[in-house]
């Protein structure tokens, strides 16, 4: 296991201080607050373990409240909603400084069959023939006001080998492009054998690229080029099959909409093999700054 990776799941695994609160611990993100996916997971662990180990995460909806703190500790407080005969409901709040900054409310599901269909897996090159971040990224070097940016973007994704199919938005400022983008991803390490954890971990890479295809409709580099600035509002995850986050996922992202200062993204996670595993929806602030 890479030492990144390692890093990554400390910051995951949360200090239980009491029944149903608990408290994790942040890092330096590339902009000066909480990475939203890091929140995220950390209040997806702590609903989960308040919830039978037999009832996996099926769903998850959350709303990003205030920008966090990276020098503070978050306290996650979970209220048990429901514990019923299949589905057990949770609602977390995650506070700093005394105010809450995030809200999830997530629902787990007992194993049964059930009616099978879904969307088929669209094409998509060998992830093993794409460049990863580390080579990637220091070709748009030039692209970025801050010199810093490249090796702060490249440390934030140690833990994760994120490659892109085609540009990212940075990549080609100024030409707007069809608003869809794909990344496959994977940790850079095996992860232990625990659903809740493989879960988590999709999670929070799933904030890491969702809102790029509302960049590329409008030709739009991101915050780092300074041509855009923007926050995620609220997420939502469906997670229909098993998967593992320590082996190859295509995350597919397209971008319906963008209007009133907001942008729309919607994703569908797949395994090398094809299952449809996730099915992802984000809205975020995304505006143009004022000269």
């Amino acid at each position: 296991m890479s030492a990144p990776l390692d890093s990554l799941l400390d910051l995951l695994d949360l200090e239980q201080i009491e029944r149903d609160i608990f408290r994790g611990l942040s890092r330096s993100a590339v902009v000066p607050r909480v990475f939203g996916g890091q929140v995220a997971a950390q209040a997806l662990v702590a609903a989960g373990r308040t919830v039978p180990a037999d009832r996996g995460a099926h769903s998850l909806h959350a709303y990003f409240l205030r920008a966090g703190d990276p020098g503070a500790p978050i306290v996650y407080s979970v209220d048990r909603i429901r514990d019923g005969k299949s589905f057990t409901t949770r609602r977390v709040v995650a506070v700093q400084h005394g105010q809450p900054i995030f809200h999830l409310s997530a629902s787990f599901q007992t194993y049964e069959d059930g009616l099978e269909h879904q969307a088929d897996m669209p094409a998509a090159p060998d992830p093993e023939s794409l460049p990863t971040a580390a080579r990637m990224l220091p070709r748009y070097a030039d692209r970025f006001s801050d010199p810093g940016v490249v090796d702060r973007l490249i440390e934030a994704r140690a833990a994760v080998d994120l490659r892109y199919v085609d540009a990212p938005p940075f990549g080609t400022v100024g030409e707007p492009r069809e608003p869809r983008s794909q990344v496959w991803f994977r940790t850079n390490g095996k992860l232990a054998d625990d659903p809740l954890l493989h879960v988590c971990m999709a999670t929070y890479v799933s904030d890491m690229t969702l809102l790029d295809s509302v960049l590329l409709a409008h030709g739009r580099g991101g915050w780092a080029v300074g041509d855009v600035v923007g926050a995620s509002l609220d997420h939502a995850m469906w997670f229909h099959r098993p998967f593992r986050a320590d082996e190859w996922l295509l995350y597919d992202q397209e971008s319906p909409s963008a209007s009133g200062g907001r942008g729309l993204g919607q994703a569908r996670i797949y395994t090398q093999d094809g299952q449809l595993a996730i099915t992802v929806i984000q809205e975020g602030v995304v505006r143009v700054p004022r000269s």
